[in-house]
This record gives structure tokens, C-alpha cells and sequence, in this order.
């Protein structure tokens, strides 16, 4: 299980260091992708598969499905981690994040988010005046 925050920053050549404890889970290999709410969500392979499989799914009629579609899997990129345990994040995934240099990567059960870091802490702020409203739907939902 991924959870916690962790602050990093890219090197020159744009690679971005996974927590140390975090990457033996990667050891197989490690999937990036566009999230949601600008950031981006990396995967295990596992984890990865779980959720192609699920979108595979989804009725291809709907344009929210293909829109999301796209969104998840166009963007998405496989890769390794180094000897150092990091991987290299593209161009592309940088631009749709807006990950300049520092970034914070947040554990999320069974995925990671890496956001820019001034990105999450305008998201954070946001999440935390909206907290008691927040509270309150999940509670509908027995949480």
C-alpha cells in the first residue's frame, strides 16, 4: 500500500527519484500516466493491468469513456527504474502537470501521484477549505 508524501526535485535530464521504500514494488516495472486534477499517476505493471483491463471495458459509444480513455492510455508510458532508482518523466507528462522542477509525490493505496509542488499546494489548500463539505458527502456514502 503507497501513502504518505514525499518531496523530490528533477535533475537535468528530468529524471525524478521513487521513494526508497516504494521501489522494490516497482522492481518489475513501473507505468506513468496522465492523472486527474493535473497531476500524474504512476502504477506497478500489476496494478497497471488491473486498470486497462477495466477501461477495455467500458462501452466505446459514450464520449466520456473515450474521452477518458484517451486520457489514461495514449498518455501512458512504461518504463524501468534506474540503478538509483529513478525514471525518467517525459516532456509531454511535464507540460500536462506543469512540473517545473519540484515536485511531491503523495502514496495513494495503490498508486502514486506526482504533482508539481506549488500545483499541490494550491490542490491541498483548496481540499482543506472544502474539508467539512467533503466530510459530510462521504459520510452519505457510510465512509
Amino acid at each position: 500500500m503507497f501513502v504518505g508524501e514525499y518531496n523530490y526535485s528533477l535533475d537535468e535530464k528530468k529524471r525524478l527519484a521513487i521513494p526508497v521504500k516504494f521501489r522494490k514494488d516497482f522492481k518489475a516495472g513501473i507505468v506513468v500516466t496522465r492523472g486527474v486534477d493535473s497531476c500524474l499517476f504512476i502504477y506497478t505493471l500489476q496494478e497497471w493491468q488491473k486498470l486497462a483491463d477495466k477501461i477495455s471495458k467500458l462501452p466505446i459509444n459514450q464520449a466520456n469513456t473515450r474521452a477518458f480513455t484517451r486520457l489514461m492510455l495514449a498518455g501512458a508510458m512504461d518504463t524501468k527504474l534506474d540503478s538509483a532508482g529513478r525514471m525518467i518523466l517525459p516532456d509531454y507528462l511535464c507540460q500536462y502537470a506543469k512540473i517545473q522542477r519540484k515536485v511531491v509525490i503523495t502514496g495513494l493505496y495503490n498508486r502514486l501521484e506526482i504533482w508539481d509542488e506549488t500545483q499541490w499546494a494550491n490542490y491541498q489548500k483548496r481540499s482543506e477549505e472544502e474539508s467539512q463539505t467533503i466530510a459530510e458527502n462521504l459520510g452519505e456514502l457510510g465512509i
